[in-house]
C-alpha cells in the first residue's frame, strides 16, 4: 500500500525526534570529539581535491590559507566555488553539440581550421593553439571599424538592427535597460515587426535588472526571444558553480555583420553611476564579412552552439530541424569542434531561424572609408592622437582569428594565447585593462619582457569598481615597476576596454581582463589580429588613453608607507579566489 503524505510526515517527525533524543543524551564532550573528527575528515578530503585538482599554484595555495585560517568560511567556500563546475548535463550537451557540428563540417567537406600558407611563422604556431582547441582557424578578408565612444557603438549597432532584413543575435553579460540601450530595443521591436528573427542571451546575474524589467515583457511579447545564461538557484548551488558567468559580448546581424569587444549593452551615463569611477570606456568593433569562412560565422557559430547547448529540449529541437536544412546553412556558419558557450530552456525557438536558412539573401557589402596612410605602425604612434580620426576610419582586408574560451571546455586557450605571443615580443607590450591581478606565469613574462629590453606599458585606471582588486592590483606594481615595466593609470573613468598590442604586427582584442577569473573561470571571448594596420588602429586607441593617464612615479611608489603595502600584500594572498 503506498505512503501517504500524513504517513511521510510521521516518519520525518519521528527521525526528527530521535535524533533530537540522541542529542539531548549524548555528552558535550563526545559531541565536541564527533565535531572535530567530522572536520578533520572533511578537511583532509578537500585538501586532497585542492592538491589534484587545482592546476594553478597560486590558486591552491590561496585555498590552503583560506581553508585553514577560516575553517568553517573555508570549507563552504570551497564547496560551493572552489572548483570550475558547470554540471554534468551541461558538459555532456555541449559534448553531443560539439559532435553535432562536428558531422555536419565533415558532410559538407569544409576545412573550418584552416591556417593560410602565408601566416608568418612567427604566428602559426600561437595560432594553432586556438585551432587545435576550438576548432576556429585564421581568416581573411573583413572588413572592421573601432568605434571608441558609446555614442559611435549605439549609432553604429541601431542603425544595423534597423537595416536587418533576416536576423540579430545579441549575447551580453550585462543588458541595463536604461538611456540609449532602449533605443535598441524599439529598434528590435521594429525588426519584428518586418519578421526579423530577434534573440537576446543574457547572463543571469549581470544582466539581473533587465530580467526583472518592463522592457523584458514588452520585448518577449514582440516576440524577441530572450533567454538567460548560466541561471542560478539555492538549488543549483548544489551542483554546480553559480559564480561562472558567461562574459561574452556577441552581436551578429543578417549573418554578414558581427561585434565584439568590451562593450556591454549600457549606456554609461546611467550604468553604476554611484560607484564613483566615472562612466565606463570601452572599445567596439564592427566586423563584415560576406564569406562563408570569417570571424562573423565563428561569432554566429558561437551563439548556435549556446542555444543547443543550454537545455536536452534545445538540442533535441536543433538536432530534428537541422538535417532538412542544412545545406546552406553550414556553408555559412559551421565550425569542427567549435567552443561551447550557454543559454537556457528554450523550447522551440530556434524554428524561426531554420525556417529561413534556405533563403538567405546576399546582403550588399556597406560602403566604407579607406584607412589613412598617414596613421601607420604602431612604432610610429605619436601620443597627441585626435580619437575622431579613429572613429571613422575602417579597414579591408582584416585577417582576424576568434578565440572562445570557456572553463572544462575549451581549458585556459586564451591564456596560454596571451603567454606565448608576451614571451615572443621584441619590441613592445601595452596593455589596456580595468581589472589586473596575474598570476605568477603572466607576471614573469611582463618583468622578464621588461629586462630583456621590450618596451612594457600597462594602462589601467586610477579608481576600479572592486576594492579587493584595487588593492591585489597595487601589491604587484612594485616589482612591475623594479623591472622597468610603465604602468600608466587612466584619470578619465573606468577604462573597460581590453586590449593587447605585441610589436607592430599582433593585437588580442575582446572581452578578457588580465586576471584570473577571466582566464580560468569566465566563458570570454577574443579576437586575434594579425593584420599590421588593424593593429596600428588598436595601438592608437591606446595612445588616445594615455592622454588622460598619470604615470606611476617608481621611487614615490617605493615610498608607501609600510601599512599600505602590508594591506595590498595580504589581499594579493587571496587573488586567485577573486
Amino acid at each position: 500500500m503506498p505512503q501517504t503524505a500524513s504517513d511521510v510526515f510521521t516518519q520525518i517527525s519521528d527521525t526528527a525526534q530521535q535524533v533530537g533524543e540522541w542529542y539531548n543524551n549524548t555528552p558535550w564532550q563526545d559531541m565536541a570529539w564527533i565535531v572535530a573528527v567530522a572536520h578533520a575528515l572533511i578537511t583532509l578530503y578537500l585538501l586532497g581535491r585542492i592538491l589534484t585538482n587545482q592546476r594553478s599554484t597560486g590558486v591552491a595555495v590561496a585555498w590552503l590559507v583560506l581553508l585553514f585560517a577560516l575553517p568553517i568560511v573555508g570549507i563552504i567556500a570551497y564547496l560551493l566555488v572552489g572548483e570550475p563546475y558547470l554540471g554534468k548535463r551541461y558538459q555532456s550537451r555541449s559534448a553531443k553539440a560539439r559532435a553535432l557540428v562536428h558531422e555536419v563540417a565533415i558532410k559538407n567537406d569544409l576545412d573550418f581550421a584552416h591556417i593560410p600558407a602565408d601566416l608568418s611563422q612567427k604566428f602559426a604556431g600561437v595560432a594553432n593553439i586556438g585551432k587545435t582547441v576550438t576548432g576556429f582557424g585564421v581568416y581573411d578578408d573583413h572588413t572592421t571599424k573601432l568605434l571608441m565612444t558609446s555614442s559611435d557603438a549605439f549609432d553604429a549597432l541601431i542603425a544595423d538592427i534597423k537595416q536587418a532584413s533576416v536576423s540579430v543575435y545579441m549575447e551580453f553579460y550585462i543588458v541595463f535597460p536604461k538611456g540609449r540601450v532602449q533605443e535598441v530595443f524599439t529598434a528590435l521591436l521594429e525588426a519584428r515587426e518586418r519578421g526579423v528573427t530577434c534573440q537576446i542571451l543574457a547572463d543571469s546575474v549581470g544582466s539581473f535588472s533587465f530580467f526583472t524589467d518592463d522592457w523584458h515583457e514588452r520585448l518577449t511579447i514582440a516576440g524577441v526571444q530572450i533567454y538567460q545564461s548560466l541561471p542560478v538557484g539555492l538549488f543549483k548551488t548544489l551542483f554546480k558553480r553559480t559564480d561562472l558567468r558567461n562574459h561574452r559580448k556577441i552581436v551578429v546581424i543578417d549573418e554578414t555583420i558581427g561585434y565584439t569587444g568590451s562593450f556591454n549593452l549600457v549606456d554609461p551615463r546611467f550604468f553604476k553611476q554611484d560607484k564613483n569611477v566615472g562612466e565606463w570606456i570601452d572599445l567596439l568593433m564592427r566586423i563584415e564579412s560576406p564569406h562563408r569562412l570569417s570571424v562573423v560565422s565563428a561569432l554566429m557559430t558561437v551563439c548556435l552552439t549556446d542555444i543547443s547547448a543550454e537545455s536536452q529540449q534545445n538540442l533535441q529541437d536543433f538536432n530534428r530541424r537541422i538535417d532538412d536544412r542544412i545545406n546552406q546553412y553550414t556553408r555559412r556558419f559551421y565550425k569542427p569542434d567549435p567552443a561551447i558557450n550557454d543559454i537556457n530552456d528554450t523550447p522551440n525557438r530556434l524554428s524561426g531561424l531554420l525556417d529561413n536558412l534556405g533563403n538567405l539573401p546576399n546582403l550588399p557589402k556597406a560602403v566604407t572609408n579607406s584607412l589613412p596612410n598617414t596613421l601607420g605602425t604602431t612604432s610610429e604612434l605619436e601620443t597627441d592622437v585626435d580619437p575622431t580620426r579613429l572613429t571613422h576610419a575602417t579597414l579591408t582586408g582584416v585577417r582576424m582569428q576568434v578565440i572562445p574560451s570557456a572553463p572544462q571546455l575549451t581549458g585556459h586557450v586564451i591564456y596560454n594565447t596571451l603567454v606565448t605571443m608576451l614571451h615572443r615580443a621584441d619590441q613592445r607590450i601595452r596593455i589596456t585593462t580595468p581589472y589586473f591581478v596575474p598570476d605568477e606565469a603572466l607576471l614573469s613574462a611582463l618583468t622578464t619582457a621588461s629586462r630583456r629590453g621590450v618596451d612594457v606599458t600597462l594602462i589601467v585606471p586610477k579608481k576600479v569598481d572592486s576594492f579587493l582588486v584595487q588593492h591585489a592590483s597595487q601589491a604587484v606594481y612594485g616589482e612591475l615597476l623594479d623591472a622597468g615595466v610603465n604602468i600608466a593609470c587612466f584619470t578619465g573613468g573606468l577604462l573597460h576596454t581590453k586590449t593587447v598590442v605585441i610589436d607592430d604586427d599582433y593585437a588580442i582584442f575582446g572581452t578578457v581582463n588580465m586576471d584570473l577569473r577571466s582566464f580560468y573561470l569566465n566563458m570570454e571571448l577574443s579576437l586575434a589580429i594579425y593584420t599590421p594596420e588593424a593593429v596600428a588602429q588598436i595601438a592608437q586607441c591606446q595612445a588616445v588613453y594615455l592622454q588622460d593617464c598619470e604615470w606611476l612615479d617608481h621611487k614615490v611608489w617605493q615610498q608607501r608607507n609600510s601599512a599600505q603595502r602590508l594591506f595590498d600584500a595580504g589581499i594579493r594572498l587571496f587573488s586567485p579566489l577573486l
